[in-house]
C-alpha cells in the first residue's frame, strides 16, 4: 500500500521535482549550488560588482596589496585584480560549458547510434573513439590549440575534443542497456521509426548517467581550460581568464603572492563547487536511492 502511494506520488509530482527535492536533502549539494549561483551571479553582473574595468591600467598604484581600495590589490600594470577576477568569471564559464557542451554533445550523436545499431556501426565508431583516448586530453588539446590558434572558441573545440568519447561511451552502455526493454520492445513491435524509438524512448531513459558525467566534466574543464591560459594557449590577454590571471602573476609569485594565490583560491572554490553538485546529483538521480 505504501508502495503503491509512493508510485502515485512520484508519477503526480514527476520526477524532475523528485529529483530537486532529493538534491535539496543533500547539504553538500546545496553547498555547492550556492557557490555556482554567486559565481554565475558575479559573472552576469560584472559590470556592477566590479569597482574598475578588467583593462584600466593605473600605474601609480601598481603592484598594490589587498586594501578598501583595492579589495585583491593589483598587478604590474595597476589593474585592479577582484575586477579582473570578477570578469574572468565569464570567460572561465563560457570556456568551461562551451567544452562540455561540445564534447558531451557529440558523444550523444556518437554514442546513440553506436548503441543502438550495433554490428559494424558500433565497432567503427568505437575504434575511431579508441584512437581519440589514446592520445592523452591535454596534449591534444594543446595540438589543436596551437594549430586553431588562442581565444574562446578554438580553445572549447580543443578542449572539447577529449570529452567526446568519454560522453559516447556511457551513452552507449546505457542505450545497449535500455534498446532490450519491453517499452524499446513495443515502440518496434507497432513500426515506429528507428528515429523516433532513439529520440523518445531509449535516449530519455539513459541520460541520467551522461548528466552526473557532464557536471562533473565542468569542474575538470574549468582546469583544462585554465591550463592551457597559463601557457598561453587558450584565452589571450587582456581577457582576463582565470588562468591567464595565474600565468600573468607568476612572475611575481615571490614578492606579491596574492596574485597567484587569490585566483587559485577562485579555481579551487569553483571545482570543488561542480564536484560537490555532481555528487549530489549522481545520488539524487540513483534509482536505487527512490523511496
Amino acid at each position: 500500500m505504501a508502495r503503491g502511494k509512493a508510485v502515485a506520488e512520484e508519477k503526480k509530482v514527476g520526477n524532475g521535482t523528485l529529483v530537486l527535492k532529493r538534491l535539496m536533502k543533500n547539504p553538500n549539494a546545496v553547498i555547492g549550488l550556492i557557490i555556482l549561483v554567486i559565481i554565475v551571479l558575479m559573472a552576469i553582473f560584472a559590470n556592477a560588482i566590479a569597482p574598475y574595468g578588467y583593462a584600466e591600467i593605473n600605474v601609480p598604484d601598481r603592484l598594490q596589496t589587498p586594501s578598501l581600495k583595492h579589495f585583491f590589490g593589483t598587478d604590474e600594470m595597476g589593474r585592479d585584480l577582484f575586477s579582473r577576477i570578477v570578469y574572468g568569471a565569464r570567460d572561465t564559464l563560457k570556456l568551461s560549458l562551451g567544452t562540455v557542451v561540445f564534447g558531451t554533445g557529440m558523444g550523444i550523436v556518437l554514442g546513440s547510434i553506436a548503441g543502438y545499431f550495433g554490428g559494424w556501426v558500433d565497432n567503427l565508431i568505437m575504434r575511431i573513439l579508441d584512437v581519440i583516448s589514446a592520445i592523452p586530453g591535454i596534449l591534444m588539446a594543446i595540438c589543436i590549440s596551437a594549430v586553431l590558434g588562442g581565444g574562446l572558441i578554438p580553445t572549447i573545440f580543443a578542449l572539447g575534443a577529449g570529452g567526446i568519447p568519454g560522453s559516447a561511451r556511457i551513452l552507449r552502455a546505457q542505450m545497449i542497456s535500455v534498446r532490450e526493454q519491453e517499452f524499446v520492445e513495443a515502440a518496434t513491435s507497432i513500426n515506429a521509426s528507428k528515429l523516433r524509438i532513439i529520440a523518445k524512448h531509449v535516449f530519455p531513459n539513459s541520460m541520467s548517467p551522461l548528466i552526473v558525467s557532464a557536471s562533473m566534466s565542468l569542474a575538470n574543464a574549468i582546469i583544462a581550460a585554465s591550463s592551457l591560459s597559463f601557457i598561453g594557449l587558450g584565452v589571450q590577454p587582456p581577457n582576463p581568464e582565470w588562468g591567464a590571471l595565474l600565468a600573468a602573476g607568476r612572475s611575481q609569485i615571490r614578492d606579491y603572492p596574492h596574485l597567484v594565490m587569490l585566483p587559485g583560491v577562485v579555481i579551487m572554490l569553483t571545482v570543488l563547487a561542480f564536484n560537490l553538485l555532481g555528487d549530489g546529483l549522481r545520488d539524487a538521480l540513483d534509482p536505487k536511492l527512490k523511496k
